[in-house]
């Protein structure tokens, strides 16, 4: 036990259970807890405090209806131990952000909702009604410097800070181990679209899907999903991801290929 009463620094078969009600929802947050994490605390029944690496968000999971005291402890030992003054965001229920907004500006923090992500799974894909000119690439070892140059890119395209060259490579290498770096490329045999799969039980979660500013507007990335999601289906898993609910052309694409809309999170941070 740690200093935090009834809270423990490791996750057991409780933990998978509860999050097995938002199963795709938390779908990271259940891969994040089988792998390695820099901080982890639990209680097993209303709480679960995650935080993977430096670059990520801190995940949080609660019940659906969480007691104003689960909010509380929520609030207290993620201010004590990840704060969003010094830079860490949250993911978490739009019940517990609401709680912890409030919270932060009481105490003169500017806390506000930064992303507002959309869950989605696809049982069914649905071919798009506009094939992109080009076909699906599967990166191996002698693409590890360009994979590594498309992570850089995807992290530049959402504002978020991108990972030493070293951590991109060692990124890169990883991915292409377990074939699981797509990439798109054009008639003309250029790259174009990028995407990520990881794995988790039967679930497959798609991520890091980016095109390159010359080549969007062209169904590049929609084209790419759909193959990357049509295979997994076929290779028995559930596709999953996550998007910014303010997209709102990007959500229309995969709902257009057959991805359903399963649950709603937000990432709270500090806005200034």
């Amino acid at each position: 036990m740690t200093e935090e009463t009834g809270m423990e620094r490791s996750v057991d078969e409780r933990d998978f259970a509860l999050l097995q009600a938002d199963p795709c929802t938390f779908e990271v947050l259940a891969r994040i807890l089988r792998g390695k994490c820099k901080w982890v605390l639990t209680d097993h029944k209303q709480l679960i405090l995650c935080h993977s690496a430096a670059l990520y968000p801190v995940w949080v999971w609660t019940p659906d209806g969480a007691a104003k005291e689960t909010l509380e402890r929520a609030w207290s030992l993620l201010m004590k131990h990840r704060p969003l003054d010094q830079g860490f965001r949250w993911n978490m229920k739009y019940e517990l952000a609401e709680y912890c907004i409030a919270r932060a500006k009481a105490q003169g923090i500017p806390a506000g909702v930064a992303i507002n992500l959309l869950a989605y799974d696809c049982p069914a894909p649905r071919e798009p009604d506009r094939t992109a000119d080009g076909s699906l690439f599967v990166c191996t070892e002698r693409d590890a410097r360009e994979v590594a140059g498309m992570l850089r890119r995807f992290f530049d395209g959402v504002d978020d800070k991108a990972p030493e060259e070293s951590v991109l490579m060692e990124n890169a290498a990883a991915y292409i181990a377990r074939r699981g770096f797509f990439l798109w490329k054009n008639e003309a045999g250029e790259t174009v679209a990028c995407c990520s799969v990881k794995k988790n039980g039967m679930l497959a979660s798609i991520s890091s899907v980016y095109t390159l500013p010359a080549f969007r507007r062209r169904h590049y990335a929609e084209s790419l999903v759909y193959r990357v999601t049509s295979a997994l289906r076929e290779q028995g898993f559930l596709p999953v991801l996550y998007t910014d609910a303010d997209y709102i052309a990007s959500n229309a694409c995969y709902e257009k290929i057959g991805y359903v809309r399963r649950g709603r999170l937000c990432t709270v941070a500090c806005l200034t």
